[in-house]
């Protein structure tokens, strides 16, 4: 049978709380979205224990003590890129011998996952405060003011070189933390450059990018590529720093 997932400490406290105040079972499994006998065994456990958090278990204790888990924890947030191999050694110079399953396990049980870096563009804090204050003036935009904006962007592929997957120890929704994400810059050796472009419409062309691109190149570029059927009068927004 498969595990349950388990109710947090919020939702426990709200079943208490709403049967204090005379609801029944059924109506409080109604309001939460809960089995009637989840409800019941949160309830007893109440009237039993005086609590409702989570009582000491049998089995193995952890492999980590809680002073561990709290220094591997503070290692990953300030360096999101520590490996597991740098975590075991942290661990045996702590006298904790544990796998490398066991670390992951125990960095999941504190909202940490191994993902691979987001690639952003390298951003100075010039720029950075320029499409802060872009979105801020276009936060109420009407979604048809959209539609007659053209979107573009010079992409740099690897031809030669390390381009390998980065891993960060992240929490959910942090992926554009600049500590979580692998800055990139569009020049050096051993690539292309590409041009492209889209709308609402659609995809425009793919343009190869053979010279450093300046002011004259991209207007060029502009004036020849636009995306077809009829939309070169819209707005033009580079997507670039």
């Amino acid at each position: 049978m498969a595990k349950t997932k388990e109710l947090s400490k919020d939702t426990r406290n709200k079943i208490v709380d709403l049967h204090q105040v005379g609801k029944t079972e059924s109506a409080i499994g109604k309001q939460l979205g809960l089995k009637k006998s989840t409800v019941g065994a949160i309830i007893r456990k109440w009237k039993t224990y005086k609590t409702t958090d989570n009582l000491p278990r049998s089995g193995a204790p952890r492999k980590i003590s809680p002073r561990g888990v709290k220094m591997i924890t503070r290692t990953v947030s300030i360096n999101p890129r520590t490996t597991w191999g740098d975590l075991v050694n942290d661990l045996q110079r702590a006298e904790t011998k544990v796998t490398k399953a066991t670390i992951s396990n125990t960095l999941h049980r504190q909202g940490l996952k191994s993902c691979s870096a987001r690639r952003v563009p390298l951003l100075k804090p010039v720029h950075v405060r320029a499409r802060l204050k872009f979105a801020r003036e276009h936060l109420d935009d009407p979604e048809e003011d959209w539609e007659n904006v053209i979107w573009s962007d010079e992409p740099k592929i690897e031809l030669f070189g390390k381009n390998s997957t980065c891993r960060v120890w992240r929490r959910k929704n942090a992926e554009l933390h600049p500590k979580n994400t692998i800055p990139t810059v569009k020049h050096g050796s051993g690539n292309i450059m590409l041009w492209g472009c889209f709308s609402a419409k659609g995809p425009g062309r793919l343009i190869r990018v053979k010279d450093r691109m300046n002011g004259a190149m991209y207007r060029e570029i502009l004036s020849k590529n636009s995306i077809s059927k009829g939309i070169e009068d819209e707005t033009w927004l580079g997507l670039s720093a």
